[in-house]
């Protein structure tokens, strides 16, 4: 059988996984959702957990992707925050909908570089940038109406000029130790698929749905 270009016709095809790089399927993945998943494709649920061990789950944005791992941006004195500086292991999951598709990546955490945290905030909207800055996310709120006049004090101070980045905002970068790959399929018999990382190669296995 002749080898297919197509990543996920070589997944499916239980004689042809060898050498499968599961950042490459991902990004296979990842380019179909872009173009077809109709609401926030890099949407992800990222799990951690607190100071008694009990889990907290949330929606975040992935911002960024590479070999290194996933990259998402926050208040680092927000819950999640103070959960992955002081318990650095995450989980998530991105469910494509409308593809019958989802990804699961576990692994250990780590803060991104300075430049990377400064590079992604200049990015963002003069809006978000003040936002993240007034915003003490997770934190209990009186009214709407005390963050908004914290961020029109400090849309008048700053006016159009460029934002700091706060120092409490930054991003962590989730290291897969496994992937797995979900595919629907008829009468639940899901195709799935889990990469585990061994040293600088990954093992595979396909697994019961």
């Amino acid at each position: 059988m002749a080898t297919s270009n197509n990543l996920t016709d070589r997944l499916l095809d239980d004689a042809d996984r060898s050498a499968i790089d599961p950042f490459a399927l991902f990004e296979e993945w990842f380019a179909l959702a872009k173009a077809e998943e109709p609401n926030d494709p890099h949407a992800m649920a990222v799990a951690t957990v607190d100071a008694e061990g009990m889990p907290d789950v949330r929606m975040v944005l992935m911002n960024a992707h590479d070999g290194r791992g996933f990259v998402f941006f926050t208040n680092f004195e927000s819950a999640k925050g103070r959960q992955l500086l002081a318990h650095p292991a995450a989980a998530f999951v991105m469910h494509w909908k409308s593809l019958r598709r989802q990804v699961r990546v576990r692994g250990r955490v780590e803060v991104v570089a300075p430049a990377e945290a400064d590079a992604y905030f200049a990015s963002r909207s003069h809006g978000s940038q003040i936002a993240s800055s007034v915003s003490e996310q997770s934190r209990p709120l009186q009214s709407r109406a005390e963050i908004m006049q914290r961020f029109s004090d400090l849309e008048a101070k700053v006016g159009a000029g460029p934002v700091p980045r706060p120092p409490h905002w930054s991003g962590f970068r989730i290291v897969p130790e496994t992937i797995e790959f979900w595919l629907d399929g008829q009468y639940r018999l899901h195709d799935r698929f889990r990469f585990t990382r061994d040293g600088a190669a990954w093992t595979h296995q396909r697994l019961n749905p």
